[in-house]
């Protein structure tokens, strides 16, 4: 059986809910360059927590994918992506 929830309602937005609301909006006010930015910088973060809880593919699949954020961003701020 499982257990049971808690009848506690959270006082504050999860940092998920904080975030997404952080993002949405107008599409005329995204900016693909800030957000590749910003996924950058959480995925170093992702990736630090699973390389201490030792998760090594986890680790791996994040790390890849701030390798991947990271070098869009370096590649938009030279012009070579359009």
């Amino acid at each position: 059986m499982a257990p049971k929830k808690s009848g506690r309602k959270r006082t504050r937005p999860s940092v998920r809910t904080r975030q997404r609301v952080a993002f949405d909006g107008p599409p005329e006010e995204a900016d693909p360059d800030e957000a590749a930015a910003f996924i950058a910088e959480m995925l170093a973060d992702l990736t630090r927590m699973a390389r201490r809880h030792r998760l090594e593919v986890l680790t791996h699949v994040l790390s890849m994918a701030q390798l991947e954020a990271e070098e869009y961003v370096q590649l938009r701020s030279r012009g070579r992506l359009s």
